[in-house]
């Protein structure tokens, strides 16, 4: 698959459709690899990958059902186990981290989280570059303190989100996209812009 047709045909799969196999090492080492081709402002690799499969994905849906409960002591034990079961919708999971420096002169907060989310990008169309489907997720869960400390994350540091990644059950169905110049301007100044006109075949 080139590189073009890749791009204009990424689409993110229903983690609860997702089911072994998973990608083998060499290939999970590729994806990780692409993660760590991101835009990286100051080259500061903020990124860190946690690779969760087997019973440790039991293990983080008990931690979400702790995090959920210190959150909203109140919630139906029926959402609690939802919470619970969310880990295992897919063979392989990758929480994403960044290790954040707030005091880098030249280097924004946002910037280096920024290159965490690049690096997911790139994860993920390296997971469907291997015929794998991947899809990433966030939630109450991915800000929660009691979560991130359990990833070796400070308080300055983000968890960014959690890539869940297997082999689709069933082909992922085509999505409506945007046309390009539908959200694309051309800008000439503050304040000064035109819509960007749609090209049109020219005849000899």
């Amino acid at each position: 698959m080139d590189a073009m047709t890749l791009l204009h045909g990424r689409r993110s799969a229903d983690a609860k459709k997702l089911a072994e196999p998973a990608p083998r090492e060499e290939e999970l080492t590729q994806i990780l690899e692409a993660g760590l081709t991101a835009p990286d402002h100051g080259a500061l690799q903020p990124w860190r990958f946690f690779l969760i499969t087997g019973q440790a994905r039991e293990r983080l849906g008990d931690l979400f059902v702790e995090a959920t409960c210190a959150r909203e002591p109140d919630m139906p034990a029926k959402k609690l186990e939802e919470q619970r079961g969310k880990p295992l919708r897919a063979p392989l999971i990758i929480a994403v981290g960044a290790r954040i420096n707030a005091e880098h002169p030249k280097v924004p907060v946002i910037e280096q989280y920024e290159a965490a989310m690049a690096a997911s990008q790139n994860m993920l169309l390296a997971t469907e570059a291997l015929g794998y489907g991947g899809v990433f997720l966030s939630g109450p869960n991915t800000y929660d303190e009691q979560v991130k400390a359990a990833f070796g994350l400070e308080g300055k540091d983000a968890l960014v989100g959690f890539l869940y990644i297997g082999t689709p059950r069933e082909p992922l169905k085509e999505k409506r996209r945007l046309s390009p110049w539908q959200v694309t301007r051309s800008w000439f100044g503050p304040g000064v812009m035109e819509p960007w006109a749609q090209p049109t075949d020219k005849k000899e």
